[in-house]
């Protein structure tokens, strides 16, 4: 049985979820708004949030901020209306485990929950089992593997930048396990999930009496890792101090737990990712430009999905047959009509959101072709009715003039493909595949 705090205005809709939720054996306790949330959370132990975006006295990443603030580590999952979905990304980001669009369905909903429940609580993962990495056929697929094949023999500190659900963490663990280190531990951290007076403790450790609350001895992420992989998400959120210790660790090879006179050799190598331009943050002098030099000595950038192509279909087959397994299913095709709202979709949420939708259409198929029924609603209302495409939204208003360029190209060259795909300097399955994305075939 685990205890969720339920925070949600909507009274009618937080009885149903309870009740929902009482019969899955879970224990809950409820709030309505920011405030009253802050009072349970510190009066009783809690083993999952599930947190409606707007709340009367504030949103989702009021809360969040709160909660990494205070040093709590538990799961939260935000619960949002279609809108709010690029903002639940950002509560991503900020540590949430995962978001879910109103209206709720109960069956995705207590997936969720026990996909959440079985997470490590602090945050911190030891991983030395190996998982797979899945290779696309693009240019830029090909791209990025040849640089991973390049850099993971060497002890190179690699820098992994992309927006959030981009796979960071997958190209790091695949980068460990090319590596020489690959029989050794690859422990991953969110720096986005410490809070700053812990933060250094949880990186480098700290003696007993070290501070309040530091009942005994505790080893940090280094000594974990040692021999193997450090992976650091989020680095662009640790505190201007701990920043500090991070480059004297990276040079100098050493740690000085929290509270301790004594240093300790580490032997690590370091992975770190954000989803932030780090430049801009050396400029503002939120990061030290040092320490950006040091753990920049080669940069990985990750695309988002929506412009990965043709290999969108590679992930949709993979997550497939990952569902199918984790729930007892054998679905084998997704519809056309399905496939259709897949593509044209612009994945604010990239993998992790394709995952996550993947799932949800395995989970509600009844044969093994999951149909468009099987779809979140607001994503295809939003498909059909070309939300996706919001004009202060930059990235959507670069994809409406990318369809105005390709529109004129082809007109200008009355519709010869090869002599287009040569002026916009793509290949030719590029611009097919561009083509069919934004209609211009009909």
């Amino acid at each position: 049985m685990a205890k969720i705090l339920l925070i949600e205005d909507d009274l009618t809709f937080s009885h149903m979820l309870k009740v929902f939720l009482q019969k899955h054996n879970h224990e809950i306790i409820s709030a309505e708004n920011i405030k009253k949330a802050r009072q349970l959370v510190a009066q009783n132990h809690t083993d999952l949030l599930l947190l409606d975006y707007r709340l009367p006295d504030g949103t989702a990443l009021d809360l969040l901020d709160w909660l990494n603030e205070a040093g709590h580590t538990f799961p939260v999952i935000i619960m949002t209306s279609f809108n709010d979905v690029r903002t639940a990304v950002k509560a991503i980001r900020l540590g949430a485990f995962d978001y879910i669009t109103k209206p709720v369905n109960p069956d995705e909903l207590n997936m969720l929950i026990d996909t959440a429940l079985g997470t490590k609580k602090d945050g911190k993962k030891i991983v030395n089992t190996p998982q797979q990495y899945i290779k696309g056929n693009s240019p830029y697929s090909e791209k990025l593997h040849s640089y991973i094949d390049i850099v993971a023999p060497t002890d190179m500190s690699v820098l992994v930048q992309g927006e959030s659900g981009t796979g960071k963490e997958y190209v790091a663990r695949t980068i460990h396990q090319q590596s020489k280190r690959a029989d050794k531990p690859f422990v991953a951290i969110d720096c986005g999930a410490l809070s700053k007076e812990l933060a250094a403790s949880e990186l480098f450790g700290h003696v007993k009496g070290a501070f309040t609350g530091a009942i005994g001895d505790k080893k940090g992420v280094f000594e974990y890792a040692e021999g193997g992989t450090l992976f650091l998400d989020e680095v662009g959120n640790l505190n201007y101090d701990v920043q500090v210790k991070l480059l004297r660790a990276l040079q100098e090879k050493v740690i000085q737990p929290v509270g301790s006179n004594k240093q300790t050799k580490v032997n690590v190598r370091l992975v770190t990712a954000t989803n932030d331009d780090l430049v801009n943050s050396v400029s503002s002098g939120g990061f030290r430009q040092d320490l950006y030099h040091r753990i920049n000595e080669f940069k990985i950038q990750l695309s988002p999905l929506r412009m990965l192509g043709d290999d969108i279909e590679i992930f949709i087959n993979h997550f497939i047959g990952q569902a199918n397994a984790e729930l007892g299913r054998r679905v084998k095709n997704i519809s056309a009509s399905a496939k259709q709202v897949l593509n044209r979709y612009d994945w604010p949420g990239n993998l992790r959101e394709l995952k996550n939708v993947i799932k949800r259409m395995v989970l509600l198929s009844t044969d093994d072709t999951a149909g468009k029924e099987t779809l979140p609603e607001e994503m295809v209302f939003a498909v059909e009715n070309d939300l996706v495409n919001n004009d202060s939204d930059l990235k959507a208003q670069n994809e409406i003039n990318e369809k105005s360029l390709i529109q004129k190209t082809l007109l200008q060259v009355k519709n010869n493909k090869s002599k287009a795909a040569k002026l916009l300097n793509i290949d030719r399955k590029t611009l097919y595949m561009k083509i069919e994305r934004y209609g211009l075939d009909k």
